[in-house]
């Protein structure tokens, strides 16, 4: 029987509104020509509960949190907020509780699954690794920018997790505006990152930013001393 892989870092991609997480990893094996895939970095792809969603008309589907509306200027629903972060908070803990330090965990996710990892890595767990985005926006009153704001005073470093976010020029439903403005809100309250808006792209992942993400999180979590010498 062959051994179990052991992995030193962790990441949790979360998808979209409607979508699964089976259905997102097969999205970025299509782009890519290969699952996003590392030797010594475990990468999960969790799938929504099947919830009431009001932009839907209340009808049933995969989504991480409700909201009123797709809309910057809409208020959250907090009480659904609060759900999904139990969802990631035991995600979180089941990967610390594999060994996984909480600083070699990058949490990120498209459209919805963005915002979610927003809310991971700046409301719930600042000393994440990173923190990754694509296609995706925080609301203008969100609870995030209430967490910069005031921030819990604890020992050690006070860095935010780096944030790389990604945005289709051509995106409609959720306009490049809207990420540039959640970028900047955020950067303003002392996250570090990129933006880069994606020439000719719509509401979609796309090769560019996949490849992009990869060499991105072999930068954040590069293999530990012994598994560089185990390869030699």
């Amino acid at each position: 029987m062959a051994a179990a892989r052991r992995y030193s870092a962790s990441v949790i991609f979360f998808h979209g509104s409607g979508d699964t997480g089976p259905n997102v990893m097969e999205w970025v094996r299509f782009l890519l020509g290969k699952d996003l895939d590392f030797s010594h970095i475990k990468v999960v792809y969790p799938t929504a509960p099947k919830q009431k969603y009001t932009p839907l008309n209340g009808s049933y589907s995969h989504v991480w949190f409700d909201r009123q509306s797709v809309n910057i200027a809409a208020l959250e629903t907090r009480k659904s907020m609060s759900q999904s972060y139990d969802i990631v908070q035991k995600l979180i803990q089941n990967e610390v509780d594999e060994g996984i330090p909480i600083n070699r965990i990058i949490v990120g996710g498209f459209s919805m699954g963005g915002a979610l990892a927003l809310h991971a890595g700046y409301h719930l767990n600042t000393d994440l690794a990173g923190v990754f985005a694509h296609s995706s926006f925080l609301n203008r009153q969100s609870v995030v920018y209430e967490s910069l704001q005031n921030p819990k005073k604890v020992e050690g470093s006070l860095a935010l997790p780096e944030l790389l976010m990604f945005h289709g020029q051509r995106d409609t439903l959720v306009p490049l505006e809207w990420g540039k403005e959640t970028f900047d809100t955020l950067n303003k309250l002392g996250v570090e990152g990129t933006f880069t808006p994606l020439n000719n792209a719509l509401h979609e992942l796309k090769r560019k930013s996949l490849l992009e993400f990869e060499e991105w999180i072999l930068k954040k979590l590069p293999p530990l001393k012994n598994e560089v010498q185990n390869k030699l």
